[in-house]
């Protein structure tokens, strides 16, 4: 590698769990300076603006959370139990290289709303390869005679996706660790019933 794309992959692994956080409004040039112990010059000599550390920082921290879920998946043979990966990281992520922050998919989602298109079209498009990652898995249970023939592979993945990130949004809140395991059941079920 490269000493600017050393600099460059150093700028972002440093700013990405102030990114994940603080959220792109939230996270400042100062604290950017202050993680990285670069001056403003040599972060911005490297980086366009702010705009292209913060989509940097998201996909470092999007790709470090499908490499946990990939690892997980790998140590498992049936489909059912790389579905079950999914809900068993969320709900032990300290366990795992997570990025600081928690869910970079949540995290960026709501931070990025209305106020960042680039950013929000960036957490949509991984947001659409988890569901076809999961979908995929899903056909291929089907395939392998694992679920129900009926089961609607893409709905299933949507579901799956819509109640993990309720799942993480309720763990941010510090809901009562009962709640949190009567959605990992509700979740848990889901699957087993595919």
């Amino acid at each position: 590698m490269k000493k600017a794309e050393q600099t460059r992959q150093f700028i972002i692994e440093k700013t990405a769990p102030i990114f994940n956080m603080k959220g792109y409004a939230g996270t400042s040039l100062s604290d950017m300076t202050e993680a990285t112990g670069l001056t403003k010059g040599s972060i911005y000599g490297n980086f366009e603006d702010k705009d292209a550390v913060a989509l940097a920082a998201f996909d470092y921290n999007a790709r470090k959370v499908q490499e946990v879920m990939r690892r997980e998946m790998d140590k498992h043979d049936t489909i059912r139990e790389k579905l079950l990966v999914y809900i068993h990281v969320y709900e032990n992520f300290e366990k795992f290289p997570f990025p600081q922050g928690g869910c970079p998919l949540l995290n960026t989602t709501v931070d990025a709303d209305d106020t960042h298109p680039e950013l929000k079209t960036r957490v949509a498009g991984v947001v659409q390869g988890m569901k076809d990652r999961l979908t995929g898995l899903i056909e291929e249970g089907k395939r392998r005679g694992e679920f129900r023939q009926d089961l609607h592979a893409e709905q299933a993945a949507l579901t799956l996706i819509a109640t993990i990130e309720g799942f993480v949004m309720l763990s941010r809140l510090k809901s009562r660790v009962h709640d949190l395991k009567l959605v990992t059941r509700s979740i848990e079920e889901m699957i087993r019933k595919f």
